[in-house]
């Protein structure tokens, strides 16, 4: 088997991005794909696409390719999306409620167990059936539920403190929407979602293709 640990950060952003293209494939019942049809339909290099795959071990076949359903589930199991996770959203205006609603749907093995806010006017709605409880209920629902990731949707100010709660608590992985970044040990997966910093990642390239233009 090999150690997955030393892959780079930038592999591992790929392989969703593969794994979505293979479950569009499937849907069009196609079998199976080379390296240059893949390279074609999803902007990377055959070799880049070879390069990153063989991190994990040797999937195509040469003359054959690859074959679509195997390597749409052995990306899946590298990603750990074989089975399933429990999540709690802390922050629930208006991200916090969207990102409930897009797990809901998408269906896709993450099922939120509980949402919590400090705002009384959202205290008690129901979002998908899931009451929103009271923030100080925190600790003690973590202490009594397993929680695999804590979604942070609160203002900068009180992410901090949110965080070291859930991982108190014992959760796995934070996913922070918080404009703020964290502290937390380094045994708890981190995925910052800096909604302004892609926005204003966005205006430069906006900008530099006017720059090219002019």
């Amino acid at each position: 088997m090999k150690d997955n640990s030393k892959i780079s950060s930038a592999v591992i952003k790929r392989l969703p991005r593969y794994r979505r293209y293979l479950y569009d494939l499937q849907k069009k019942n196609v079998d199976r794909i080379s390296s240059n049809e893949l390279s074609n339909l999803i902007g990377y290099t055959a070799s880049q696409i070879r390069q990153d795959l063989n991190n994990f071990g040797g999937f195509g076949q040469q003359g054959y390719g690859y074959n679509i359903q195997s390597l749409y589930n052995e990306i899946s199991a590298i990603l750990g999306l074989d089975q399933e996770y429990k999540m709690v959203i802390v922050g629930t205006g208006n991200l916090g409620q969207a990102i409930a609603n897009y797990t809901h749907y998408y269906k896709s093995g993450f099922k939120v167990a509980a949402m919590f806010d400090v705002n009384p006017k959202l205290i008690g709605l129901r979002i998908n059936d899931i009451e929103v409880l009271d923030y100080e209920m925190l600790d003690e629902f973590m202490k009594n539920n397993t929680i695999d990731i804590g979604i942070i949707c609160t203002n900068k100010d009180s992410a901090q403190e949110v965080v070291d709660k859930l991982c108190a608590g014992g959760v796995k992985g934070i996913w922070n929407f918080a404009p703020t970044d964290l502290n937390l040990s380094d045994d708890i997966a981190l995925e910052n979602v800096h909604l302004s910093d892609s926005l204003h990642s966005l205006a430069y390239y906006i900008n530099r293709n006017k720059q090219k233009d002019s």
